[in-house]
């Protein structure tokens, strides 16, 4: 038995039918959530802050994956309403969520680079686990394994019942894909979780060169049916280039514009070294409450103020662990 054939697309709860695919998107958004949320508080915001992101960014992102497919795939307008009948493509949603968070930190003046740290350690998260809705569609895969030796998962995936291809080994791009994204995730979010020093915006670049960088090796040995060519033009490869050339032209102008305010390219050689030492909340009188998760917490303890009813006493030093 081969793993393709272990699950079905669907489960019915009272006659409803369930499509794995959108519970899967939904486990990798609450993933999401609790991680991002949780380096908001980390890196001195706060968790409301991150709510007004999570509110207005994310219906913003799902409509520009649907309509970046709509465009690129050649959709009659009329259809685009069809969402039942699949077509999303991520590069849209990372266009929409950009805009929408570069939105969100203009109108509640919050530095773009110091959300955009946290927030794309959680996309990766996301689009590593909604990865896995793919294998259960039966979709996002590569060119077929002819060699019998290598006819195995996680090097291939044996797809039946799909719609564009014969039934066969084909590489397995969505495991690939999934799992250098989950490498990654894990990897910015220890550096957001341990590091507190100038410059803001390093998460943020990485995020786009290695997503960018992902995607452009990929695109171009996926089954042919799953690659944008509308007009003859590759569209996914075209963006996925320009997401990773995006990124590495990003963090040069970090490290760049670090060293030229603050004498290095990481840190401070003039004054205070971090680049989260002022909380930011939601609303501007939000108080700034200490906590254990706030690394800024333990480095300036005396700024933030204890609740009543928290047993939670302040380190007696500023000192960091």
């Amino acid at each position: 038995m081969v793993l393709s054939n272990l699950m079905a697309k669907y489960f019915t709860v009272f006659g409803l039918k369930i499509h794995w695919y959108a519970v899967i998107i939904v486990c990798g958004m609450m993933a999401a959530f609790f991680v991002i949320s949780l380096l908001f508080q980390r890196r001195n915001m706060s968790a409301d802050l991150f709510l007004t992101f999570f509110v207005i960014c994310l219906p913003i992102a799902i409509a520009t994956t649907r309509i970046f497919y709509c465009i690129t795939d050649g959709i009659p307008f009329k259809d685009w309403w069809r969402i039942q009948d699949g077509g999303l493509a991520i590069t849209g949603g990372i266009l929409g969520g950009l805009f929408s968070v570069l939105g969100v930190c203009y109108f509640k003046k919050v530095n773009f680079f110091r959300a955009g740290d946290c927030i794309v350690v959680g996309l990766l998260l996301a689009q590593s686990i909604g990865r896995w809705g793919n294998f259960v569609n039966q979709e996002v895969f590569g060119r077929p394994v002819t060699n019998e030796a290598l006819q195995f998962f996680p090097f291939a995936v044996y797809i039946t019942d799909s719609f564009v291809a014969p039934d066969g080994w084909y590489y397995a791009f969505f495991f690939y894909e999934s799992m250098v994204t989950l490498t990654a995730a894990i990897l910015l979010f220890l550096h957001g979780w341990f590091n507190p020093k100038k410059p803001n915006g390093i998460n943020t670049a990485c995020y786009f060169i290695i997503y960018g960088l992902t995607r452009t090796v990929m695109e171009p040995l996926r089954y042919q049916e799953f690659i944008l060519n509308k007009g003859s033009i590759p569209w996914s490869l075209v963006f996925s280039v320009l997401l990773c050339l995006f990124g590495v032209a990003l963090l040069v102008y970090v490290l760049l514009t670090n060293k030229k305010q603050e004498g290095s390219l990481l840190g401070s050689a003039n004054g205070d070294p971090y680049g989260i030492s002022k909380f930011i909340g939601d609303t501007p009188d939000e108080v700034a409450y200490f906590s254990k998760i706030n690394k800024m917490c333990q480095v300036y303890p005396e700024r933030y103020t204890v609740k009543e009813n928290d047993k939670t006493t302040k380190p007696k030093d500023n000192t960091e662990e």
